[in-house]
């Protein structure tokens, strides 16, 4: 991290203040930075919140500033903690474009946006990134288990400040998964009173 005095500077610019000032928001985040700005270390919340996350989404810049945005995605938790202000994934093989490693290798400044839609929450996190190759052990450490897929590098991602959304405008959406399992939930009790049901009706 630079030398900000306030962590929320790193997404506040000059620029970004003058707007706020203008647009009448400016003094509810001044009452947030003179309570130290945004986080900058893993909390228990973003712990348990990252755990439950099976994909999200990596930006990053080339050095003349053009960005790009990737989908990341895994089992629950494969965005794992390396320490509290150090976040790290397993990167597996896919279309080959190498985009993120390229801008990477030029510019490390990165960002890494969360959202739960089921729970229509999101949370944003801004930082550096790197490519690490070469590294068996911390390959492994990150490679989520039992998931198909040839790691070829691990990202390591140096946690700078983060920060949670309001849920307005955010759609609830549920998981296939989780709709599936309801669904089956529902039809197990169903033919348990069914059942239930037809030992009354002989008894009748």
């Amino acid at each position: 991290m630079d030398d900000r005095s306030i962590s929320s500077d790193i997404a506040f610019t000059p620029a970004v203040k003058a707007i706020q000032q203008r647009k009448g928001s400016r003094g509810g985040y001044r009452r947030m930075e003179e309570r130290g700005g945004f986080e900058t270390r893993v909390t228990p919340e973003l712990a348990a919140f990252l755990a439950e996350r099976d994909s999200f989404f990596l930006a990053t810049a080339s050095a003349d500033g053009q960005p790009y945005i990737q989908h990341r995605g895994g089992p629950a938790g494969f965005l794992r903690i390396v320490d509290d202000e150090t976040l790290g994934f397993a990167d597996f093989r896919g279309n080959r474009q190498y985009v993120s490693l390229g801008n990477l290798s030029e510019n490390p400044k990165a960002h890494v946006f969360l959202i739960d839609h089921a729970r229509r929450q999101r949370i944003k996190i801004w930082g550096t990134a790197r490519v690490v190759e070469d590294d068996p052990a911390l390959l492994e450490r990150l490679r989520p288990d039992g998931y198909a897929g040839t790691p070829e590098q691990a990202i390591l991602f140096s946690i700078a400040a983060w920060d949670a959304n309001c849920p307005q405008h955010i759609p609830q959406l549920i998981a296939g998964k989780d709709v599936a399992a309801a669904l089956a939930e529902r039809d197990l009790r169903i033919l348990q009173l069914e059942a239930e049901l037809a030992k009354v009706r002989a008894l009748a």
